[in-house]
């Protein structure tokens, strides 16, 4: 059975509570005279990359001030959004982003394709994948779409296997084939970095990992390549409440974020954690 997201209503309130005395206006002025953008971020990359100086000083030009709030779970930054108290978000894939609407009712859209970050299986009690045996825990998150990212990568380095055509939609119960017998354990996005003392291994987003001081390219003993489906299917993207396509704000918010000085900034920050999208 699928995962389900959390509870609604809960999120309402908790989420009223993260944002108390933010404003939800782009057209409010800030103390500088320019016009606010308000938008919900988890905390690295996407708010690292919203407050960098290269974003910032790009959006003043354009006579814009951003005004981020960080939240630490996948549910308030959409709840917010879709409730009106923000303009937009930034923490979220497309994927994520559709089974969202669709699990909650929500009416959120993507407005811009801004980046993408490589799923990586990391180091917990084990250091090596060579070092894999039989009843070896993995973690991976819970969530419907991130989980089904999560086994598609151990698929892909032969740890498991799944009914076919399952794709995107695959939970631990379509794994046919799991010859060493592993245990996934389903944890919280945010929560796996917490775990690796309590697992083999584990499967991390890349937002959390490198929130956590891990690089894609250095610290995980695999990862989804450039040229996978990722980049399609796990693009980051900028979304807003349906309707609200045309903030001012937020067209210049995109802008900003796929101007080449911004996607030259992200290359060189992240060194291959963070890789900028260059399609549509």
């Amino acid at each position: 059975m699928k995962k389900r997201l959390l509870s609604v209503a809960l999120v309402g309130v908790f989420s009223l509570m993260a944002i108390s005395g933010c404003s939800k206006s782009s057209n409010e002025e800030s103390s500088k005279g320019l016009k606010t953008i308000t938008i919900a971020a988890t905390a690295a990359p996407h708010a690292e990359i919203l407050e960098s100086d290269v974003v910032k000083s790009a959006l003043e030009k354009k006579g814009y001030e951003l005004k981020v709030t960080v939240f630490d779970d996948y549910v308030q930054p959409n709840m917010v959004v879709d409730q009106g108290q923000l303009d937009a978000n930034y923490f979220q894939h497309i994927t994520y982003l559709n089974d969202f609407n669709k699990e909650n009712g929500t009416k959120l859209v993507s407005v811009g394709n801004i980046h993408y970050e490589p799923f990586g299986i990391y180091a917990g009690k084990k250091k090596s994948l060579d070092d894999i045996a039989e009843g070896d825990s993995i973690a991976v998150p819970n969530d419907t779409t991130n989980e089904a990212r999560a086994l598609l990568l151990l698929q892909d380095n032969g740890l498991i296997k799944l009914k076919d055509g399952v794709g995107l939609d695959a939970t631990k119960n379509d794994i046919v084939e799991n010859t060493k017998k592993l245990e996934i354990v389903e944890i919280e996005a945010a929560q796996v970095p917490h775990q690796l003392e309590s697992v083999s291994y584990a499967v991390m987003n890349g937002n959390y990992a490198m929130a956590a001081g891990f690089k894609v390219a250095t610290d995980a003993l695999a990862y989804e390549k450039q040229d996978s489906q990722a980049a399609e299917n796990y693009v980051n993207v900028i979304a807003v409440k349906e309707g609200n396509e045309k903030n001012e704000g937020v067209v210049a918010l995109v802008e900003v974020l796929k101007s080449d000085e911004v996607t030259k900034w992200i290359k060189e920050k992240y060194d291959g954690s963070v890789i900028p999208y260059t399609g549509k």
